[in-house]
């Protein structure tokens, strides 16, 4: 294994390290993953931007620092790629995923990249999108189609994919994400790594000119790693109330302590369909085998029946209204703020957020109101299960097969089981369960109480240690 391999390999904990005892300079680590993204982004496509210069220039001053003595952050050092989508750096790039934005400056840095800086994390560039993050696989018209680097004939998954993809090719230690249906756990687990959805207010959203955009889906940000202790180390920078944020709420919890706790005590309840997704054969096998561990590690597993009490129609039914009005949210936003025109500009956008925005014209405040009675229904049922189970777990995608430029139309709702808990608000993890029998990446969800964000990563450490998915990564 070569020297920058080695690098590129390293969790961010190991790597920070390494940087601070001087094992590492910053510089080499930096200088590690652009070679990285040079050799692996042009198959993968996961940035849109790579901030070279900038993040060298970073690099020398955290080498400096560590000369001086400075006292230093823990991720000093460490490299960051930021989804092209809410993580804003000032003076950088920031397309939205669109072409009407392809060459938009971001002109301030969002709160929690602000945070992750401060910590001594190096933006090293932005990673792609669908268009306004509206659909759970990545291609845009900016630099098209991002791909799973365990098999770059598959879709990365969205709308996160970028970041997940350069995860897993080892282009980037450590991400953010942010997700409204699906987005931080989707592309988790087309890639094979793991993405946290934190209980809804616990990572701050500081998004303008609008602030109000985020509840009627439970939109939130968060972490993408390729460990579970790199993502309790995340959490515990991202949140924390902010001032800008009405939803931020005043919570502690010990997210970094969670990642050793025993789970012996725990009881844990396995949904194989969350009553009526279709999940594939070939996935349920994986997942089947893979909740073994949890009884491996000490906790007792209950196979359950979720009894919200719907079908799959009425379900996608109920989604349709609440979702497509919060897209059509985001894009009302965006062209109030700079002056853009979605449906007059069409050439230049996504023909599925078109089609989005004019299904969304179609539904009024009752849809939505009547979408809100199903939305109830499925969190009483979750509730209902977690009153009795420290944690609920399910496959976060149905099947491990949609192809790089996928056209997904009813498989939209089927596809991923992930969007009922951005209805609910609880704390959901996407872990790599393994690959089928053809080599598709299959991800585990792990779905907490409200506010028990460490007893997810709590059972999400007992799943690594017991199988390690590192192997996933070439």
């Amino acid at each position: 294994m070569s020297s920058e391999t080695e690098l590129t390999r390293l969790s961010a904990t190991a790597l920070a390290a390494r940087i601070r005892n001087g094992d590492v300079t910053a510089t080499e680590a930096v200088e590690a993953h652009l070679e990285r993204i040079d050799e692996r982004d042009g198959e993968i496509n996961a940035f849109v931007t790579v901030c070279a210069e900038a993040a060298r220039d970073a690099a020398a001053e955290a080498d400096a620092a560590l000369e001086d003595g400075a006292d230093v952050g823990p991720l000093h050092g460490v490299p960051l790629a930021l989804k092209d989508l809410g993580a804003l750096k000032a003076g950088v790039r920031h397309t939205y995923g669109s072409a009407l934005f392809a060459n938009h400056v971001a002109d301030r840095t969002s709160a929690i990249v602000q945070r992750l800086e401060d910590a001594g994390a190096i933006v090293i560039g932005k990673t792609n999108t669908p268009e306004l993050g509206h659909k759970g696989t990545t291609d845009n018209e900016v630099i098209g189609a991002t791909a799973s680097p365990i098999d770059p004939d598959l879709n990365a998954g969205g709308s996160s994919g970028g970041s997940a993809a350069a995860l897993a090719a080892g282009m980037a230690p450590i991400a953010t994400g942010s997700d409204a249906g699906g987005s931080l756990r989707i592309p988790a687990a087309a890639c094979g790594v793991y993405g946290f959805k934190p209980t809804f207010g616990l990572v701050p959203d500081d998004g303008r000119p609008s602030a109000f955009g985020r509840e009627l889906q439970h939109t939130t940000k968060g972490p993408m790693t390729r460990t579970v202790a790199d993502a309790a180390l995340l959490l515990s920078i991202m949140a924390d109330p902010h001032p800008d944020d009405p939803n931020s709420v005043p919570v502690e919890i010990d997210y970094r302590d969670a990642v050793e706790r025993s789970i012996d005590d725990y009881r844990i309840a396995y949904s194989p369909d969350l009553d009526v997704f279709p999940v594939a054969d070939e996935v349920r096998a994986v997942v089947d085998d893979a909740v073994t561990a949890f009884a491996d590690a000490g906790a007792t597993v209950d196979e359950i029946s979720v009894d919200h009490g719907y079908s799959m129609a009425e379900l996608s039914e109920a989604a349709m209204p609440a979702y497509t009005t919060s897209v059509l949210e985001s894009a009302t936003v965006m062209e109030e703020a700079h002056g853009v025109d979605f449906r007059a500009q069409s050439d230049e956008v996504s023909d599925s957020l078109l089609a989005m925005l004019h299904v969304a014209d179609d539904h009024g405040p009752a849809d939505v109101a009547r979408s809100g009675i199903v939305r109830t229904g499925v969190y009483d049922a979750v509730q209902d299960v977690l009153a009795d189970y420290d944690l609920l777990v399910a496959p976060t995608l149905s099947a491990a097969d949609v192809s790089l430029h996928a056209d997904l139309e009813a498989e939209a709702w089927e596809w991923p089981m992930t969007w009922p808990f951005n209805w609910t608000g609880h704390p959901v993890a996407s872990a790599p369960a393994g690959l089928t029998e053809r080599g598709g990446p299959v991800g585990l969800q792990l779905v907490g109480r409200r506010f028990a964000d460490d007893d997810v990563l709590a059972v999400s450490a007992a799943l690594e240690r017991e199988r390690p998915w590192d192997g996933l990564y070439d």
